[in-house]
C-alpha cells in the first residue's frame, strides 16, 4: 500500500499499473499532474500477514490540486498471487 501510494507522489503510472491485478485493473491510467498527494494515514488492517492470501487495507491520503484540498478514504483489497501482492480494488468512502 504504502509503495503504491509513493507511486501516485510521484506520478509513476508505470508501477501503479505494474502493481494492480491484471484481472482488474484498467486498460488506460491518467494520473493528473496539477494533484499532489500530501499525505498518507493506515487506518485499518485485515489479514495480509506472511500465510495470507487476501487483505485489506484502508487509508486516507491527503491531497491538494491549486486551492483545493481533500482526503480521500478508501478501503483497499490485495490478493497474493505468484508470491507477490497485488491492488484488485477499492471501495471510496464518499464522505
Amino acid at each position: 500500500m504504502r509503495s503504491r501510494y509513493a507511486a501516485f507522489v510521484v506520478g509513476d503510472a508505470h508501477y501503479l499499473a505494474e502493481t494492480w491485478h491484471p484481472g482488474t485493473r484498467p486498460e488506460e491510467l491518467t494520473l493528473d499532474p496539477a494533484q499532489r498527494w500530501t499525505g498518507l494515514e493506515i487506518s485499518g488492517v485485515e489479514a495480509g500477514g506472511v500465510d495470507d492470501s487476501r487483505g485489506i487495507v484502508e487509508f486516507q491520503a491527503s491531497w491538494r490540486e491549486g486551492a483545493h484540498r481533500g482526503v480521500l478514504r478508501e478501503r483497499s483489497r490485495f490478493v497474493r498471487q505468484g508470491g507477490r501482492w497485488w491492488y484488485l480494488d477499492g471501495e471510496i468512502d464518499p464522505s
